[in-house]
């Protein structure tokens, strides 16, 4: 039937078809690739728009660079897909052109300094997230919504979201019609009132095309070709055809008291959504107890319980547009997620999604031009201009913003230095929160191993997908070395790495520092001091040239930079050269040597620590604090024994057990 048809009723940002490991890194590094691809003398020019031609060169042009691996079955159209999401945001245009908002984002990276220069004290390639989502829109079923904008709206006025409201209620919000129908929704399944299921099937039912798709439904022989059609598939019919033997179970055990439920349940594995299927209808998904019990293995739900054909259909159709709705919205959640933290101001954490301090004070101030410009286009996306320039009252009135956040937190904050105060002891509060739940020492013991094993997936899994493996170790030795100090210390400074608003590490194309400056105030234990912590994955002969040259510059040229101060270095791999050792322990008498114009400045009996991730693992495990390690490290350095792989048994290994033994 030629009049049914599936209309869009939600939103997302971006496509899934960049739903891409290292997203901030993946986003700099094409857009470098672009950027060289269009500069191309025989690509100059050229029109991007149906020319697939450019478009497999450009997919071809990826493969050179090493950013896609294997051959897409459609070079052309993986080209599209891959730059789709970042036309959506501005930095490329629809012609596949750098953007001026484009161009910024590169000079970030290129430079690698994105440490924060905005009121919102976010870094600075966030910050050109923030203000891209703020213009970035959509059409959806000729509704024109801005996904970002309606997202810190409903943050402001319901103060959070559930990961559930979030997935599959926030982006039915395509007009001011749903979206109401959705905030009331929320409320009322706070309340109990109501479900998120039957919030979706609220939504959906007064779509026009549902409506029609129901009445013919209602009206019609059901056939597998009826059953395409009342399907309303986005792509092809075709893909709802496993529907109809769904629809032929069900039919014969509510009518005809068909006894035999498992063709029911092994038609259900064949549809797409089968997880929910299964879930409402069977009470055990074991195979042998639904043969043996039959009917009895079936829940009692609604759907089994009808007593005309008319309310079957119904309540078929409304289950079967339910499941596939929140097939498409779960597919969306990571997508969505993804962009939304790129910004640096909305925190996903605990099951929760909600707006960071000091976004919470901008946006409730801004809150009437957001509901003003949310279903509006924007016409400046490709503009890089400042925060009050992209709409009429967006400008950040510090005032206004430091009067709300004194509002939220009960108490007066007057300027700068005590909003930075309030904002850093949330940041560490969720910190130490994420340490407990996440990375408690017997987690980073695991973690570790995996490190070793060099187990990436694993890694990802447990840690993030947001950075790379050697970002994650710097990231875990920080949080190791943090618990090792008593949790003393600013260590998500000290780190110096770029963190997501959720505190987990991201990587960059430019890569970071390696370096983990951790400064020590004076204690009965030990005197001031500053300590770097270097860290490395590279092992062997590779690990020698990749590290020897650094740790021992980086250690130099701290101690030149601050004479006055007495600091050392602890460089920590998976596996630990013997060369590596003695090049350290040799640095001790061979110095570090720079010349500065005519002068030649050195700097004597330097301090480098060599150890195995092994050694920390052990020192997790005994609960060691920072003062023990300062001593076995003081001593380790001033031992004579020459042979390296003795010089480490003894001082580190056996000085531990000896250590352990009689605390």
């Amino acid at each position: 039937m030629g009049r049914l048809g599936y209309v869009s009723y939600c939103w997302s940002i971006g496509t899934t078809s960049f739903r891409t490991k290292e997203f901030n890194r993946k986003i700099e590094a094409q857009l470098a690739i672009m950027q060289r691809f269009r500069a191309l003398p025989e690509n100059v020019g050229k029109n991007w728009k149906a020319n697939k031609p450019l478009q497999k060169a450009y997919y071809e042009y990826m493969q050179e660079c090493g950013f896609v691996e294997g051959q897409a079955q459609r070079p052309d159209k993986d080209a599209r897909e891959k730059t789709s999401g970042l036309c959506d945001i501005g930095v490329l245009d629809t012609a596949r052109n750098i953007t001026p908002v484009g161009e910024h984002l590169l000079s970030v990276a290129a430079d690698n300094d994105f440490s924060t220069d905005n009121d919102l004290e976010i870094e600075k390639d966030s910050y050109i997230y923030f203000k891209q989502l703020l213009k970035m829109y959509t059409d959806i079923g000729g509704n024109i919504v801005r996904p970002f904008v309606v997202t810190l709206y409903v943050l402001h006025e319901l103060e959070y979201l559930s990961y559930e409201e979030f997935t599959y209620l926030l982006p039915l919000c395509i007009n001011s019609q749903t979206m109401e129908l959705v905030m009331v929704g929320i409320k009322k399944c706070r309340q109990g009132e109501m479900t998120i299921d039957d919030m979706i099937g609220n939504v959906l039912q007064v779509k026009d095309n549902y409506q029609t798709a129901l009445a013919y439904f209602q009206t019609q022989r059901v056939t597998e070709q009826v059953i395409c059609e009342i399907g309303l598939n986005r792509k092809s019919a075709d893909y709802d055809k496993s529907y109809y033997p769904v629809y032929k179970e069900l039919h014969d055990i509510v009518f005809d008291g068909k006894e035999d439920c498992l063709p029911l349940y092994e038609a259900l594995g064949k549809v797409k959504t089968k997880s929910w299927w299964r879930k409402l209808l069977f009470e055990t998904n074991s195979t042998s107890v639904i043969k043996k019990q039959g009917r009895a293995a079936l829940q009692d739900v609604p759907i089994l319980q009808v007593k005309s054909e008319n309310a079957f259909r119904k309540a078929f159709f409304a289950l079967l547009h339910l499941y596939k709705a929140k097939a498409t919205l779960g597919d969306y959640f990571d997508l969505n997620r993804r962009y939304m933290k790129a910004t640096d101001t909305i925190i996903f954490h605990d099951g929760k999604v909600e707006l960071d301090v000091l976004p919470t004070g901008y946006v409730a101030d801004v809150r009437d031009s957001l509901q003003r410009i949310m279903f509006q286009k924007s016409y400046n996306l490709y503009q890089d201009l400042p925060l009050a320039q992209i709409e009429n009252g967006l400008a950040f009135v510090q005032e206004n913003v430091y009067h709300n956040l004194s509002v939220k937190f009960g108490y007066e904050l007057q300027d700068t230095a005590a909003v930075k105060q309030v904002v850093e002891a949330k940041r560490y509060e969720r910190f130490n929160r994420l340490i407990d739940k996440r990375f408690t020492p017997v987690k980073l013991i695991e973690l570790f191993d995996y490190f070793e094993s060099r187990n990436d997936e694993k890694l990802r899994e447990l840690i993030t997908d947001n950075a790379d493996v050697p970002t994650m170790f710097e990231y875990c030795l920080g949080i190791a070395w943090y618990l090792i100090s008593g949790r003393q210390g600013q260590v998500l400074e000290y780190m110096n790495l770029s963190l997501e608003s959720d505190l987990l590490p991201k990587t960059h194309a430019g890569g970071g520092e390696a370096d983990i400056v951790w400064k020590y105030a004076a204690t009965d234990d030990y005197p001031c001091h500053t300590l770097l912590l270097e860290a490395t994955l590279a092992d062997g002969t590779n690990q020698r040239r990749m590290e020897m040259e650094p740790v021992s510059r980086h250690l130099g040229e701290y101690l030149l930079a601050h004479e006055e101060e007495e600091a050392y270095c602890v460089f920590v791999t998976t596996s630990l050269a013997l060369q590596v050792i003695a090049d350290f322990r040799g640095r001790k008498h061979i110095g570090y040597w720079k010349r500065e114009g005519n002068e030649e400045r050195s700097v004597d009996n330097m301090k480098i620590i060599p150890l195995k991730t092994e050694a920390i693992k052990t020192f997790l495990h005994l609960g060691f604090q920072y003062a023990q390690l300062y001593d076995i490290f003081s001593k380790a350095y001033a031992s004579d024994v020459k042979s390296p792989s003795q010089w480490y048994e003894t001082h580190i290994v056996k000085e531990t057990e000896l250590r352990n033994r009689y605390s």
